[in-house]
């Protein structure tokens, strides 16, 4: 353990900034060797800061000081204080102007924060805390100024020099060269943005809805630019969504994307230059899967949204990091929605939440989604603060309606254009506009957990009356034991025997068929008038709250929901609802040492959507999905590990027993009506058809079957799509043919070892798989020649996938998965801290495990604990969790 812990930074403690910083002036002097970087701030008092300490405290970290200049006079050492994190002037006037130049080395920079050397190019990631390994400054979202930078570097080197804003000057010195960005905007430090490198350029323009021209460029390594035309396509869809939708114009004349290799994030929204890790911007058909086509259409549409919902209005601390984020991944989850299929992408978003955010809710580092207390923020760039955030915005979507919530981000972006405020400035215009007390509603970003609800019915014929019963809880946290009711939206409508939706009366409105409740009491009774019949409730329409509902269905009942539900979501969920219910049989079975059978019932209505001749195939291939065994974890009070794996292969063993023939017609037939239709191959159609064609090859494969490796192996053959080409590859390694998938993973690796981004694909289809990726080919996978633990993407490729996907190897009764990433995790801390700090999460769940288990993994990150110099990322995540 640390001799000197780090201390807790507290929402409570937050206090206005002392200065302001006016204009922010920059010079970088890029250099081989390192970098020289002059700043020249213009500064004055807070007339906000109460009560005002003239005590200058600038954030810094690996920096060197060459000069310190005050209002034009060169302090002595003695004028000033400096630590390993501060720069210290006291008794300073009213206004002033200083000027910092440090010396700091980029190339020695693996953190990958503030700036670093990737490949052969110079950038910058700043969010959150990074400019202060760039220069001295008060690195905090609340302190926002103008900013004007120069760069100047080796001309040959690095011919393209980027910043934010618009180009204002430029110049030739001999061998180097110089170029001016000014940003006419206010902004955070941490919206800075710097690149300098041999780079190319895709070029493209969008007319505003002003009719102003704003030119669209994406720069990349040379190698790259066949894989760019779908990011500029989804960056222009975005422009003219968010002008439909919420009336937001780019206000800049140039909007420049940056595509890196090496980076901690998906992508970065620094004000007109965002800067994207590779794999989230590049993708063409060869080589890039449909998954990730519509990751990068996302994540474009994400960053550029940022633009209004980030940059014009940020957040004034980090506490308050949900105000941006949350706000626009509802944002982009809306534009995906509307992009393809509203109910895969409601399915996509709650198999996240349920999978991994309610387990980060139950764990460890639980906290609201506007946190309390945290010791390393980025530790908080988290499921909650984006995710559980987004859901949260919804729920207000919801409860107002879309044309109330219009006016509330409107009013949201008018009110608070050019400043930095809090997620209540967020509430309060929603709360203005609609007339609405929504005190209660902010529980949801100050209480933590995932809420329960436990829901009952009674029909009572004579009267037609209908009642449904609501009693909510909210599971203890660390450092929350009472929790106060939510309001919880509650979207449901009513099916008739024969799978109609039933007309019904409430309250507060006239007969519908559909109708949004509002929880807000813990116990509370709601009555539908005028229902002619008993029915089925369909419940939490859309995941229309991040909550766990228990509803006593019956199993025919969830086949009559999967059968006849008009709400998509929850078709799906009431498949998935059976598909668990029968593991928990076969689990209680196996504990019991009964004769363990797959419920016929159910067989026969996975056989039912194989068959299903409706034309949404990506809500089909959802369907098709038997549960992870992360959410059999998660929904687990203990985890028996060995129980849950054996249960869930002996219900796909007997799924491929009962509808081989069916799974294999289908497979046929897909790809008959792919070759066929004429569809366009990149159409959501097409991207549905392959989703539920290799959805069939993939569960034939775990199972086991053997026919999976002819139709795999001539699948790779005749196939010209990387979503095909690696199906049938992860086909073939999963099939349990020790030969046949060593054969595909030699014929990938050598048709793709030149192109990074694809090798990632081939690093991760290994260590995920159980039947293939045991613990010493993983092993072998770090020693490889493109694997580099520098590298972010390959980390996460390989270790992360390991740790995260392949829980039957990971978990080995031995222990010897936990050491092995305890090794990596402790590397790893002194190369990147964030990367280690989120690769350590599988360790932290260990109170949740049976046996040996549980034991092992506090050992392990009891190790952790006590090495010597841990980072703060790693630090906060294991002290927590022990």
């Amino acid at each position: 353990m640390k001799e000197s812990q780090p201390q807790a930074i507290r929402l409570k403690d937050y206090r206005a900034p002392d200065f302001l910083i006016d204009e922010t002036h920059l010079r970088f002097e890029l250099f081989e060797e390192g970098a020289r970087v002059t700043s020249r701030l213009k500064m004055r008092r807070n007339p906000e800061s109460k009560p005002f300490r003239n005590l200058l405290e600038l954030d810094g970290q690996d920096l060197q000081l060459e000069h310190l200049v005050l209002d034009g006079k060169e302090l002595e050492e003695s004028e000033y204080r400096l630590t390993t994190e501060k720069l210290v002037l006291e008794r300073l006037p009213a206004k002033f102007e200083l000027q910092v130049v440090t010396w700091i080395l980029p190339q020695e920079n693996t953190c990958l924060e503030g700036l670093y050397r990737s490949h052969k190019m110079f950038c910058t990631q700043c969010e959150a805390e990074g400019f202060r390994r760039i220069t001295y400054y008060l690195d905090r979202p609340d302190v926002m100024s103008k900013f004007t930078t120069t760069i100047e570097a080796d001309k040959k080197a690095f011919p393209v020099l980027l910043s934010n804003g618009n180009p204002t000057d430029s110049g030739d010195l001999g061998p180097r060269h110089w170029a001016t960005w000014e940003d006419p905007f206010k902004k955070p430090c941490y919206l800075f943005a710097l690149v300098a490198g041999d780079l190319e350029f895709v070029e493209s323009h969008y007319r505003t809805m002003s009719g102003r021209n704003v030119q669209l460029r994406i720069y990349l390594e040379p190698q790259d630019l066949e894989k760019c035309d779908h990011a500029m396509q989804s960056l222009k869809k975005s422009m003219a969504w968010d002008e439909q939708v919420y009336g937001r114009e780019y206000d800049l004349d140039i909007f420049n994307i940056v595509a890196v290799s090496d980076f901690n994030m998906g992508a970065m929204e620094n004000k007109g230059l965002n800067i994207f890790n590779s794999s989230c911007v590049l993708a063409n058909s060869l080589t890039a899967t449909d998954n990730a086509f519509q990751r990068v259409e996302a994540i474009v549409a994400h960053e550029y949204f940022h633009n209004w919902s980030g940059n014009r209005v940020t957040c004034r601390d980090w506490f308050q990091l949900s105000l941006k984020e949350g706000f626009t991944v509802f944002r982009d989850a809306e534009f995906s929605a509307d992009m393809h299929s509203r109910a895969v992408k409601r399915i996509e978003d709650a198999t996240v939440m349920r999978t991994a955010q309610f387990a980060e809710d139950a764990g460890p580092m639980s906290h609201p989604v506007r946190p309390e207390t945290y010791i390393e923020i980025s530790n908080f760039y988290t499921l909650t603060v984006y995710e559980k955030g987004a859901e949260v915005v919804r729920m207000l979507h919801t409860l107002l309606g879309a044309d109330k919530f219009r006016e509330g981000s409107d009013l949201y972006f008018a009110r608070h254009d050019g400043q930095a405020v809090t997620t209540e400035d967020f509430v309060k215009c929603m709360e203005d506009v609609s007339g609405r007390d929504l005190s209660q509603f902010r529980r949801w970003y100050s209480q933590a957990g995932t809420p329960r609800l436990e829901i009952t019915d009674t029909y009572d014929a004579e009267r037609q009356e209908y009642r449904l019963e609501f009693k909510q809880s909210c599971p203890e946290t660390p450092g929350q034991s009472t929790k106060l009711p939510f309001v919880i939206p509650i979207r449901l409508g009513l099916l008739a025997a024969d799978g109609r939706s039933l007309a019904f009366q409430t309250d507060e409105h006239s007969s519908t068929t559909e109708s949004v409740l509002e929880l807000t009491e813990k116990t509370q009774t709601f009555a539908f008038g005028g229902v002619t019949e008993k029915p089925v409730p369909s419940l939490l329409r859309g995941f229309s709250a991040p909550v766990k509902a228990d509803f006593p269905y019956t199993r025919e009942q969830l086949c009559f929901l999967m059968a006849h539900d008009k709400d998509g979501f929850n078709r799906w969920d009431a498949g998935q609802q059976l598909a668990l219910n029968v593991i928990d049989d076969l689990v209680e079975a196996m504990r019991d040492g009964r004769q363990v059978a797959v419920d016929p019932l159910y067989l026969s209505a996975f056989a039912s959507v194989v068959e299903d001749t409706g034309d949404d195939y990506s809500m089909l291939a959802k369907m098709m999905v038997v549960p992870s065994l992360s959410l059999l974890a998660e929904r687990a009070e203990l985890i028996d590990i060995d129980a849950l794996v054996q249960a869930r292969e002996l219900l796909i063993n007997q799924l491929d027993e009962a509808t081989e023939s069916q799974l294999l017609t289908r497979y046929h037939r897909l790809g008959k009506l792919l070759q066929d239709s004429g569809l366009d191959l990149s159409s959501s159609k097409a991207m549905g058809i392959r989703a539920m064609r290799n959805g069939c090859l993939q569960l034939l494969a775990q199972a086991g079957n053997k026919k999976v490796v002819e139709l795999a192996q001539l699948q790779v053959r005749q196939v010209a799509n990387m979503t095909d080409e690696l199906g049938a590859t992860q086909a073939l390694v999963q099939c349990g043919d020790e030969s046949a998938a060593s054969q595909a993973v030699e014929a990938f690796h050598d048709k793709w070892r030149q192109d990074s981004l694809v090798m990632d694909n081939w690093f991760s289809i290994q260590a995920g798989c159980a039947s293939y990726g045991n613990l010493d080919r993983v092993k072998r996978l770090t020693r490889h020649s493109l694997f580099s633990e520098r590298n972010p993407n390959k980390v996460r490729a390989v270790l992360g996938s390991f740790a995260g996907q392949n829980w039957k190897q990971f978990h080995q009764a031995d222990g010897s998965g936990y050491l092995f990433l305890e090794e990596w995790v402790v590397k790893l801390d002194n190369i990147n801290p964030q990367v280690a700090a989120r690769l350590v999460i599988p360790l932290t769940r260990w109170k949740k495990f049976l046996g040996d288990r549980k034991e092992l993994m506090r050992q392990a990150l009891q190790r952790i604990h006590k090495r010597p110099n841990l980072s703060k990322d790693l630090y906060e995540v294991v002290m927590k969790s022990l």
